[in-house]
C-alpha cells in the first residue's frame, strides 16, 4: 500500500518544549523541520526568540530560521507560499514533512490558505509607515473607521501592523479590506496531522519564568540594546523587546521590565492555547509522551 503524503504539524504554546520534540521527531522521521515561529526567522534576535541553538541546528535541517532581517518585509502570506514550495519537495522525496512552531497565523496560513489579499506596493507602504510617525496610531484608527468601519470592529486599534496593512489594502485597491477576507478554507492535496503539545498551567508558568530569566544570563539585554535603534518596526512589537525598549527610554527598571516580559509571555501563552482549543483536529500529548506521538505518525503515514 502507498504511504499518505503527510504534513506532521507540531504545535503548542511558547514555553512547552517544542523543539526538543521536534528535534527528536525529525531525527526518528530523517526529516527537517520547517519552523513555524513569526519571530525565529530573523537573523538579529535569536536569543529573545528562544530560536534554535548551533548546536541543535547542527543536528537536524532548519528552514526559516535567522533566513530574514528585520527590515525586510515578510507577510503570512509569502510563509504560506515559501512554506508550501518546501513541503511539496519534501513529500514527493520522502512522503513526510515536519512542521513545528507556535504562531497561530503561520499555522494556518499553511493548514487552511489564507486570503488572496494583493500585496501592497512599495510606494504605497513606505507611505503608511511615514503617515504613522507624523500622524500617529490613533488618527489611523479614526481613518479606518471612515473606510473600512466593519473591519474596524474586528481589528485589534492597538497593533500598527493590523491597521496599517488595512489602510494599505484600502489605499491600493480602493476597496475596502474587509471584502478580500473570504476566510475559505484551502483543499492541500496531502494530509495534516497536528500534533499539540501542553503542560499543566502552573507549570508552563514556571518554565516560561525560569526562560526568561536563562535569556537574560543569555545575553538578551546587549541583543535587544543593538536592536533598539529599529525600535520603530514591526518585527519588534513583540514580547521582550518591547519591555526592555521601556527600560532604555526610562520608562521601567530593567527589573520591571524583565517582570512584564514574564507576565506578557504568560498572557501570550494563553492567547495561543485559546487559538489552537478551537481546532478540533489537534491530537494533545504531554511532551513526555514522545513515543505515543512516534506511534500516531506512523499510523498515519502507513
Amino acid at each position: 500500500m502507498k504511504k499518505k503524503d503527510t504534513l506532521v504539524v507540531l504545535l503548542g504554546p511558547t514555553g512547552v518544549g517544542k523543539t526538543e520534540i521536534s528535534l527528536r521527531l525529525a531525527e526518528t522521521f530523517h526529516t527537517p523541520i520547517i519552523n513555524a515561529d513569526s519571530r525565529q526567522i530573523f537573523a538579529e534576535i535569536p536569543i529573545g526568540t528562544a530560536a534554535p541553538t548551533k548546536e541543535q541546528l547542527s543536528r537536524v535541517r532548519h528552514y526559516f530560521v535567522g533566513t530574514h532581517h528585520l527590515e525586510d518585509y515578510y507577510s503570512a502570506a509569502q510563509y504560506e507560499m515559501d512554506a508550501l514550495n518546501i513541503i511539496q519537495q519534501q513529500l514527493s522525496e520522502q512522503g513526510i514533512a515536519l512542521m513545528s512552531g507556535g504562531s497561530m497565523m503561520y499555522i494556518d496560513a499553511v493548514c487552511d490558505g489564507i486570503d488572496d489579499i494583493p500585496t501592497v506596493d512599495d510606494k504605497t507602504r513606505d507611505w503608511m509607515k511615514q503617515r504613522l510617525k507624523d500622524e500617529g496610531l490613533p488618527a489611523l484608527v479614526e481613518e479606518l473607521k471612515t473606510l473600512d468601519p466593519e473591519h474596524y470592529e474586528i481589528v485589534d486599534r492597538q497593533n500598527p501592523r493590523r491597521v496599517i496593512h488595512a489602510l494599505e489594502i484600502c489605499h491600493m485597491t480602493g476597496k475596502t479590506y474587509t471584502s478580500f477576507r473570504t476566510n475559505s478554507k484551502k483543499e492541500r492535496p496531502f494530509e495534516i496531522l497536528k500534533i499539540g503539545l501542553n503542560r499543566e498551567r502552573e507549570e508552563l508558568y514556571e518554565r516560561i519564568n525560569l526562560r526568561v530569566d536563562e535569556m537574560m544570563r543569555e545575553g538578551m539585554l546587549e541583543e535587544a540594546r543593538r536592536v533598539f535603534p529599529l525600535h520603530h518596526l514591526n518585527a519588534l512589537n513583540t514580547v521582550g523587546y518591547k519591555e526592555l525598549f521601556n527600560y532604555f527610554d526610562g520608562t521601567w527598571t530593567l527589573e520591571e521590565a524583565v517582570e512584564r516580559i514574564k507576565g506578557n509571555t504568560r498572557r501570550y501563552m494563553r492567547k495561543q492555547l485559546t487559538w489552537f482549543k478551537r481546532d478540533e483536529s489537534i491530537r494533545w500529548f504531554h511532551p513526555d509522551q514522545l513515543d505515543k506521538m512516534v506511534e500516531l505518525i506512523k499510523a498515519s503515514i502507513n
